[in-house]
């Protein structure tokens, strides 16, 4: 309501504001204005403010796929594998969580791996690589880039390495060469298949030549368990690329990898520049691999564990594997007699 109304409804009389003209309120109206302004200032807006504020939600409750962008939650997550419900992209899975897929019963036991010496070309570039070290295993609570661990997969005993690309891109250096070399020798000695899941950017430049030296000792340890009559199962995940993809990666008796997983050994952008054409579209993806026999098979993750179950035992001359399990109930026996008795 405007002054001049207020003025004609309560017709009251009071002078003008000589600097602006205005006629003001009267005090008791004046006063009563100034409660409710008070009112609404001290309390109402205040508590609005607190029932609408947007809560901060913690970063460890939600990821973003990062193909589609959906926010999705990490329970959900978890439960789908990292498995995106919306485009069903196959995210980075962190090796424990792969191992409590595969594993039965989530039982299993990790495998000591020979540590090397830490830093040994003393290599910075922006960073020095102990700080790099230090924020990788601060990130993913993991020592570095690979988990080797045996335990039984559908009641048959294996041996399982898998690397966490989100340890440095899951780069290949002396501790993942140290990892293979000890996960074939385990298999040599308990006479046990070997199941690698590789993922990596490649070898780690952090350690010059000491990580390309990985490529061929890497090689002679698979090498050991074709000689020794093996089955050594490689899943390629998104993305294999560099010196992983140049060795022990691709000398699987059978190669399958996930859906969409980007598998080579050059980037495709470096490819194009370099032949200054464009590629086609999916080139370097598991489908496009599949289709000209670079791979055997691509396979869901949540169907992953059973398509090696199935294998393993198939190379290993065993019979097809048992669905669930059969028991039985032991009928009680009548209590014998007696015959002197008699």
């Amino acid at each position: 309501m405007s002054v001049l109304a207020k003025r004609l409804q309560f017709g009251w009389s009071t002078p003008l504001d000589p600097k602006t003209g205005m006629a003001g309120l009267p005090p008791n109206l004046a006063d009563r204005e100034e409660r409710t302004m008070n009112w609404i200032s001290n309390y109402v807006r205040p508590k609005l403010k607190s029932i609408l504020k947007r809560k901060e939600v913690p970063e460890h409750l939600w990821t973003t796929c990062p193909e589609c962008a959906a926010m999705l939650n990490h329970r959900s997550i978890d439960r789908a594998l990292y498995v995106c419900p919306e485009c069903d992209h196959h995210m980075a899975i962190p090796p424990r969580k792969r191992f409590d897929h595969l594993f039965d019963n989530q039982i299993y036991e990790l495998v000591d791996v020979p540590l090397p010496r830490e830093d040994p070309l003393h290599f910075r570039d922006s960073k020095r690589y102990p700080d790099r070290l230090r924020e990788a295993r601060k990130t993913t609570k993991e020592h570095e880039a690979m988990l080797v661990a045996i335990g039984n997969i559908g009641k048959t005993r294996m041996v399982v390495a898998a690397q966490d690309f989100r340890f440095m891109a899951g780069s290949m250096g002396i501790f993942v060469g140290n990892a293979i070399v000890a996960a074939c020798k385990l298999c040599r000695k308990e006479d046990m298949p070997l199941i690698l899941f590789a993922t990596a950017g490649g070898a780690r430049m952090q350690e010059g030549i000491l990580s390309l030296m990985q490529m061929p000792r890497t090689t002679v340890a698979v090498q050991s368990l074709a000689e020794a009559g093996l089955p050594y199962i490689v899943v390629l995940t998104h993305p294999t690329t560099g010196g992983v993809t140049a060795s022990f990666a691709m000398l699987g008796d059978i190669h399958m990898a996930e859906p969409g997983a980007l598998i080579g050994f050059a980037g495709p952008r470096v490819i194009e520049q370099t032949i200054k054409e464009q590629l086609p579209e999916g080139f370097q993806r598991a489908e496009h691999l599949l289709k000209n026999g670079m791979l055997d098979m691509v396979v869901h993750r949540a169907k992953i564990r059973e398509r090696i179950i199935s294998i393993v035992r198939m190379l290993s001359g065993l019979p097809p594997p048992i669905r669930g399990s059969i028991t039985y109930r032991q009928r009680k026996l009548p209590a014998p007699v007696d015959s002197a008795g008699l």
